[in-house]
């Protein structure tokens, strides 16, 4: 059975999704009446490039770099993009196209179909602040605590080695009271970069509070973990350039723990944050160290 224009002219009106169509030279020549309804303009303001000026200024380039490159290769495409709504608010919209050929398979331009995503994207955002520290991306306290338990009872269950390493920025207060906490939260955001560019994949690499932090090694032993520490201090024997072009010379303290059979993973962490203090201590009598380790 074949539907003749009238049919597709309906279907097409009558889809639940933002439709849009371009010609052979990419100018859109048609969108839908939910889209219209959408963003509240008319046929003739959205036609040719018109619709973008809806789409949010922070989106556009790439959006439109997106589109450009896939119509160039006839080639399908999807993206996420930020589209103003009647009512002024920007919705997020994911928006799908397909290049489109007549019955003598001559290439006539792209269709695209769009869905209000919003929803869908906030959730995600709120999920990832859940998890992740604000300042830094890497996991929370939370939720390194939730990974780390799961890691902690399969090595118990495996009988597989596993280290704790809790580090501590030195002179951390001191570069708050004096530079102030813009730049101490500059100082911990690159050495939060360093520590994550410098772990594996199977580690779990947390912010614990303030300016420690916490690392756990799954299949790993006391020498490796020691080794892992000595070469982050070697990357931090030059000044590092933080964001606001300053560079500023780091150092800290850390403890390591191994576990051993009758370790729960809080006592694991407590050996190492002791560990970590007692290197501290030994550190402020002998300031010219850079690093100092503590193991228990």
């Amino acid at each position: 059975m074949y539907l003749d224009g009238n049919q597709y002219r309906m279907i097409v009106e009558s889809s639940p999704n933002m439709l849009w169509r371009s010609d052979s030279e990419g100018k859109c020549d048609y969108f839908n009446t939910r889209w219209l309804e959408f963003t509240g303009k008319t046929m003739e303001q959205e036609i040719g490039i018109g619709w973008a000026t809806g789409v949010h200024p922070d989106d556009l380039e790439k959006c439109l770099k997106i589109y450009t490159e896939a119509f160039a290769k006839r080639e399908s495409f999807t993206m996420d993009y930020r589209l103003k709504r009647y009512d002024g608010e920007w919705r997020w919209i994911n928006d799908r196209g397909v290049a489109y050929y007549d019955d003598d398979k001559v290439f006539q331009g792209f269709i695209g179909s769009c869905m209000d995503i919003t929803e869908q994207v906030n959730c995600e955002l709120w999920k990832d602040m859940a998890q992740h520290d604000g300042l830094t991306g890497i996991f929370n306290r939370q939720y390194f605590e939730q990974l780390a338990r799961v890691e902690f009872d399969n090595c118990k269950k495996e009988k597989s080695s596993l280290c704790i390493v809790m580090i501590d920025i030195n002179h951390f207060k001191f570069i708050n009271d004096h530079y102030g906490h813009q730049f101490g939260d500059e100082v911990i955001k690159a050495f939060a970069k360093i520590l994550s560019e410098n772990i594996r994949k199977t580690d779990l690499l947390g912010r614990y509070g303030g300016d420690e932090f916490i690392l756990m090694l799954p299949n790993t032993d006391y020498e490796v973990a020691e080794n892992l520490m000595i070469r982050i201090d070697s990357l931090l024997q030059a000044p590092i350039l933080l964001k606001n072009d300053k560079k500023i010379l780091i150092s800290f303290c850390c403890g390591i723990s191994k576990i051993t059979e009758d370790d729960k993973m809080e006592s694991l962490i407590s050996k190492a944050d002791k560990a970590m203090y007692q290197c501290k201590k030994e550190t402020a009598l002998k300031e010219n160290h850079s690093i100092r380790m503590g193991a228990i």
